[in-house]
């Protein structure tokens, strides 16, 4: 046997200590994962030459890594944030589909937060933006693992009273009245949206302005990264924006894209990112690693209000009715744009085309903080640092889609990504732009699709075919092993009772409130007592 060479030992032993380095040389590093909301992958003009609106984030990606085969875990607002703070599918977390305002509800309390590992692992934790994992009691952020709280507690169009979905803030349904009360006067709408904005449990504004919400959440990230970078601990600082989901506004400082409104909070949104990246790199460039990404695909209901989806359009599904976006395990549903950087350690201008998901967030994270992964559970999501350091390629080997809505039993798993291989078990659309909504349909044996070839999802594997034998018995065991899994692991059961009584309000008397009465409560959190005012 041939002895190795001294600078062949020298080579191993580099490679070696560059695989040692992150944690012990880094130290811990600040986290920043900005969520947004219904954007789509072809909203990021890194991935779809069409955009023009996100100079900052395609900066963003110039700088960083830009991952293309990235996945949120879910495709609806609930289920893919508690995924994202769990690195568990709702079929494990129990979040299996969205809270409403009157939710008693959220989160389970048995499930543990990413906030609270590294709250545990010495960091300064923050949320700025929408929750939507529940608000009430011990629900509410601050008891979730996050020292500093300021958002909306769910989603901006599930204000007090108003109905859910609307597009563009609307004149309020109770209007001021002119000297002559028999006329009203409608000159002005308001851009206000009766649900509340707030700073740790107390409200401090109601209804929220949509226009100035942008900046406060600069502000407030700005507030907390100086506060935590001066406290000399690490932070992790989650920001889940209110862009881009209905209702719009438009912003007066957005440059005109031809895009309309959608363009323009685009922009806006896109300045929002490289204002909290500026503020990040103030403090220590390198210091801080920060990650981008989406909940879930566009809402392609709201028609021109919607996001890009890229070549991602599920025509299989579209010939046959129904939207392939949100809500949908269509590619246009989960598939969304994701950027990490982090200078010095995450490669810049480099594509990779691992298989990734928010689920990864969690135990990625966890790693980089030398914190460890919470006791008794299963982990959908993997620790894909080797992937952000550039060191490898590879991601999932088999990733699970849950059912968002559109078809079939919320929540179970119905498609399953293997490789290149994507089996649906079920099938089916969300509500389109013309109205249309496809039918759940089963399919045993499962429809497969190549995405490699055919990332339209337009035609899928003859049954006949060679491929298609070949894969179904590899699909098929990882199906069931999956379904096995789950079954086996401690999983949670999310409470969904409803109650009038919890809806957060602080101003029953404004006009776009719309609350008929108002009540002191108690919010109990940790051991402190505050007193919130709720609409009944």
């Amino acid at each position: 046997m041939r002895t190795p060479s001294p600078w062949a030992v020298l080579v191993l032993t580099m490679v070696l200590v560059e695989l040692w380095v992150p944690r012990e040389v880094y130290g811990q590093p600040n986290f920043i994962v900005i969520l947004a909301d219904d954007v789509g992958w072809g909203d990021l003009g890194a991935n779809w030459a069409e955009t023009k609106e996100t100079p900052h984030l395609d900066q963003l990606a110039a700088e960083g890594t830009r991952f293309v085969d990235f996945h949120s875990a879910a495709s609806t607002c609930s289920p893919s944030r508690a995924s994202l703070l769990t690195g568990r599918l709702g079929v494990r977390n129990g979040v299996t589909h969205n809270f409403a305002i009157t939710s008693v509800g959220g989160l389970p309390l048995n499930e543990t937060t990413l906030a609270e590992v590294l709250q545990e692992a010495g960091y300064s934790t923050g949320a700025i933006g929408k929750w939507h994992l529940g608000h009430h009691g011990l629900h509410h952020p601050n008891s979730r693992g996050f020292d500093y709280y300021f958002g909306i507690p769910y989603s901006h169009d599930m204000g007090c009273t108003d109905t859910p979905g609307y597009n563009l803030p609307p004149c309020p349904s109770c209007p001021r009245h002119s000297a002559d009360a028999s006329r009203v006067v409608r000159k002005d709408c308001y851009t206000d949206i009766a649900l509340p904005l707030f700073e740790n449990v107390t409200i401090i504004q109601q209804p929220v302005t949509l226009s100035s919400l942008a900046t406060h959440y600069v502000e407030a990230a700005a507030r907390f990264i100086r506060h935590a970078s001066d406290s000399g601990r690490p932070f992790f600082l989650y920001v889940a924006l209110a862009h881009m989901h209905v209702p719009l506004w438009d912003p007066p400082a957005a440059p005109s894209s031809g895009r309309g409104i959608y363009g323009a909070s685009l922009s806006e949104m896109d300045a929002l990112v490289g204002q909290i990246k500026q503020v990040a790199d103030s403090h220590g460039k390198g210091n801080t690693l920060l990650w981008f990404t989406g909940d879930n695909g566009p809402w392609a209901q709201k028609c021109e209000l919607a996001g890009r989806v890229g070549p991602f359009v599920g025509a299989w599904q579209r010939q046959r009715g129904g939207s392939s976006a949100k809500q949908t395990t269509w590619e246009g549903g989960h598939r969304v744009p994701a950027l990490v950087y982090w200078p010095g350690h995450v490669p810049a201008k480099r594509t990779s085309r691992a298989l990734l998901s928010t689920l990864d967030i969690f135990p990625t994270l966890v790693a980089l903080a030398g914190a460890v992964l919470p006791p008794n559970r299963r982990f959908d999501g993997l620790d894909v640092s080797p992937v952000l350091f550039g060191w490898s390629d590879e991601g999932h080997k088999v990733l699970l889609h849950p059912n968002s809505g559109a078809a079939g039993k919320v929540g179970e798993i119905e498609t399953l990504r293997l490789s290149q291989y994507k089996a649906f078990y079920t099938t089916g659309g969300a509500m389109a732009c013309d109205g249309s909504i496809g039918p759940a349909e089963h399919h045993q044996p499962p429809l497969i699709f190549n995405l490699d070839r055919d990332m339209q999802e337009q035609e899928p594997l003859d049954v006949a075919s060679r491929e298609y034998q070949a894969v179904l018995p590899v699909i098929s065991r990882a199906y069931a092993q999956a379904l096995e899994d789950i079954a086996a692991d401690n999983v949670s059961v999310a409470d969904y009772s409803k109650d009038p009584a919890v809806i957060p309000c602080c101003n029953a008397q404004h006009v776009a409130c719309r609350c008929h009465a108002a009540l002191a409560a108690t919010l109990e959190l940790h051991t402190e007592r505050r007193t919130t005012r709720l609409c009944l």
